[in-house]
């Protein structure tokens, strides 16, 4: 299944316009689809497709092992002979041979922080072949891909040793919710909505996870048999996941994304609630899961004086891994024993509060998708995240999602019950009292919502624009 992914496509096919070769980066969450990508990129060029992998790293194994199965891989694919190659410049060698320079090519280098994980110099070595062999083919795309972001950052993208040599850097972000929609066809007509989104809520926008997704069954089902049961695919990727791509530090690294399980914080609280006085490693941390999508640093303006808030507040990104954390793993002694007895969510503690939350995050996370329903599609956006403004008793407020444009501040509310009454309006009108924008700029007020709407909150006029969750993802609202 491959869906959407134009304008990275659009991006990547530009590259052909050019007489020379281009070497490109291409990052993003595991399971979020990198190298399905490149190779839909490549098939739909009808260009030649190399793919060389690399071994995840073992106790067991070493450099010898990264290049020989590098030989036997590129040999698989072309006329390069099989044999262990003495070092990396030699193994780079012989994949430069086979390429043509009367062929369109892309060459994708994959998990290639797996491939120079024994070798300190693998970087400067893939700089050298680019240099001195592999950029002199002109119908080249050579894509360096992997799951380890920071380690493309900190070799390739932030090393000055590759200055002016990439011709593009591919973030894959998660699917668009209209793209999401599609797992469930044909036969999502026939399904109720609150299914669909509960369940989009849970896995967020994550290709792989939503491949195993059976629209036959229900949501109640799906998340037993995915999440609930020994080796289910949802239970086991987390830790598989999280060990590949966090290399430093891990244990004290998932010790800090633990705390974000409840909510945004700042590395100040995250410190307190770890009894860590090491801001610095703190945010480190942070940044290592930032880096590999499981964190967002939710900055905004202050919308009074319009300058970046002088803290950051990190927010659980990851749709899936927030549920794995506050359910899953709590339970998986009992999972992996085949002893928990999963007859469905309403079994878990404060189910309907987080779900919520979930949907909240999803709404975040696409925030993009709900401008041209608030006609800002061609507006400049200053800033789009959750906001709070702190205050006395009784004065403060937090704002699901504050969109601020040069002459506005939208307060956007995001609610997921099955039934929403006007209690909202006053939750939202008494937010908009509160929040402080500067002279000359207005407050606008939006409603995303999935559940039953009552008749009285549309009818009360309040809201600027009141936009069904459905309509975002490109299907009538619920009648």
């Amino acid at each position: 299944m491959f869906y959407g992914r134009e304008e990275l496509l659009t991006d990547l096919d530009a590259l052909w316009g050019k007489r020379v070769s281009s070497l490109v980066t291409c990052r993003g969450r595991r399971r979020i689809g990198k190298s399905t990508l490149i190779e839909q990129f490549a098939k739909r060029s009808e260009a030649r497709f190399i793919k060389i992998e690399g071994l995840r790293p073992q106790k067991e194994l070493s450099n010898e092992d990264e290049l020989r199965a590098f030989a036997r891989q590129l040999a698989d694919q072309s006329s390069a002979e099989r044999s262990l190659p003495d070092c990396w410049l030699t193994a780079f060698g012989r994949l430069a041979r086979e390429i043509s320079d009367d062929e369109r090519t892309v060459v994708l280098l994959d998990e290639v922080s797996w491939m120079g994980y024994y070798d300190p110099t693998f970087a400067g070595t893939l700089k050298m072949a680019w240099d001195n062999h592999l950029k002199k083919h002109p119908r080249l795309i050579l894509v360096v891909c992997g799951s380890v972001s920071t380690w493309i950052r900190e070799n390739i993208i932030d090393d000055g040793q590759f200055l002016g040599r990439r011709s593009l850097d591919v973030v894959v972000p998660e699917l668009p919710l209209r793209e999401c929609i599609r797992f469930w066809d044909p036969v999502r007509e026939r399904l109720d909505m609150r299914e669909i989104i509960d369940m989009m809520s849970i896995t967020g926008g994550v290709p792989r996870y939503l491949e195993e997704v059976n629209p036959a069954l229900s949501v109640t089902e799906n998340m037993r048999r995915l999440c609930f049961r020994p080796r289910s695919p949802l239970r086991m990727d987390f830790d598989e996941m999280f060990n590949d791509v966090i290399t430093r530090q891990p244990k004290s690294t998932a010790r800090v994304l633990d705390c974000l399980v409840d909510g945004s914080r700042t590395v100040t609280e995250i410190a307190a609630l770890l009894d860590n006085t090491k801001g610095g490693h703190i945010s480190e941390a942070l940044a290592q899961l930032e880096e590999a999508g499981f964190v967002s640093s939710d900055v905004g303006t202050n919308p009074l004086t319009g300058a970046e808030r002088r803290e950051k507040r990190y927010r659980l990104k990851d749709n899936y891994s927030r549920f794995y954390l506050k359910y899953v793993k709590p339970a998986a002694t009992l999972i992996d024993k085949d002893a928990f007895a999963f007859s469905g969510f309403d079994q878990f503690k404060g189910w309907e509060a987080v779900l919520g939350l979930q949907f909240e995050n999803l709404v975040v996370n696409h925030f993009q998708e709900l401008l041209p329903f608030l006609h800002l599609e061609n507006a400049l956006v200053y800033s789009a995240a959750p906001y709070r403004q702190e205050g006395k008793k009784g004065s403060g407020l937090q704002i699901d999602l504050l969109i601020q444009t040069k002459r506005s501040a939208y307060i956007v509310e995001v609610k997921r019950r099955s039934e929403i009454g006007l209690e909202v309006v006053d939750e939202v009108a008494q937010k908009a009292r509160r929040l402080k924008v500067a002279a000359g700029n207005s407050i606008r007020t939006a409603l995303v919502y999935a559940g039953h709407l009552a008749r009285t909150v549309e009818a009360e006029g309040y809201f600027d624009a009141i936009v069904p969750f459905s309509r975002i993802l490109g299907i009538l609202p619920e009648k």
